[in-house]
């Protein structure tokens, strides 16, 4: 049904655009009471969908803009194509609104860096979707790919990007359509070759290169080093902190440098949403 359903936004009706932002979780979202402030007041503008463990049983109140918001889901795990899975599954509940433009993938551990209009604003304006894709010549890049994907996935188009992602609606298109590379990649592309982090870049290098920005807009701390980025308690949230987070980044927007790179963040602990409502005023905007 999803594959089926409109590509294109120029329809010959009124249609108010909207961005889907989408939650690849296990269970509980622990910082939803910052995105209930960050949601509040532009219910036009969005849309929400949770794919969590099957086993567990979401109790948002009535009032709750993540109430009855999960889909339908499968077990995921990291690394495997069942996370790839869940968010084709994500994308496909997203893709049946015919007002959803955009799509962007969250964790439970993701804040906004912005208020929302602020983030509308970026993601509606832009040229491009913001996911990474890129060519990484070494072990953990072009060392994971198999000749088995031959002749559908040659190695000059190998891409390698960060999982959490924001796409067009085009874009989205093409991940749930596809059956023609999900084999490949299902067979041939298991740890120590992480899918998650080679599908959708691969596969929309090849199918709409020209769409993407080849970055993502989450960031994440990876000072720490290890095959995961740090987790953030209350201890790190600090006037130091947030300035590293808003300040000496330097990207292409439209084609143009510009300092605003990131519009969510993670991996932030429950610990941390005490501090996070502290400093949204002065630093998110709401």
């Amino acid at each position: 049904m999803a594959a089926s359903m409109p590509r294109l936004n120029n329809y010959p009706f009124k249609r108010v655009s909207k961005v889907a932002f989408m939650f690849l979780t296990k269970g509980m979202l622990p910082l939803s009471p910052l995105w209930e402030r960050f949601f509040k007041g532009n219910g036009a503008l969005y849309s929400i969908y949770i794919h969590s463990l099957p086993s567990f049983q979401a109790d948002f109140s009535l009032s709750s803009v993540f109430y009855k918001r999960q889909i339908p889901s499968q077990v995921s795990e990291w690394g495997k194509m069942s996370m790839c899975d869940a968010e084709r599954r994500l994308l496909a509940n997203a893709l049946l609104d015919i007002s959803n433009e955009w799509f962007v993938l969250l964790s439970e551990s993701c804040i906004p860096l912005f208020n929302f209009t602020t983030i509308y604003n970026y993601i509606s304006r832009s040229k491009y979707s913001y996911i990474g894709a890129f060519d990484d010549p070494g072990p953990h890049g072009r060392g994971r790919y198999n000749e088995s994907m031959l002749p559908e996935v040659e190695i000059t188009k190998w891409r390698k990007g960060s999982q959490w992602f924001e796409i067009n609606r085009e874009l989205a298109h093409y991940i749930v359509q596809d059956t023609k590379l999900y084999p490949k990649f299902a067979e041939f592309c298991k740890p120590p070759c992480y899918v998650d982090e080679h599908y959708f870049p691969t596969m929309l290098t090849i199918q709409a290169a020209h769409l993407l920005s080849n970055r993502s807009a989450t960031w994440a701390d990876w000072s720490r080093g290890g095959p995961h980025p740090a987790t953030l308690g209350i201890s790190d949230i600090t006037e130091e902190f947030m300035g590293r987070l808003y300040e000496g980044h330097s990207c292409l927007y439209n084609d143009e440098h510009v300092s605003s790179c990131y519009l969510f963040a993670r991996k932030f602990s429950p610990s941390s949403l005490e501090a996070l409502f502290l400093i949204a005023p002065k630093y998110l905007g709401f």
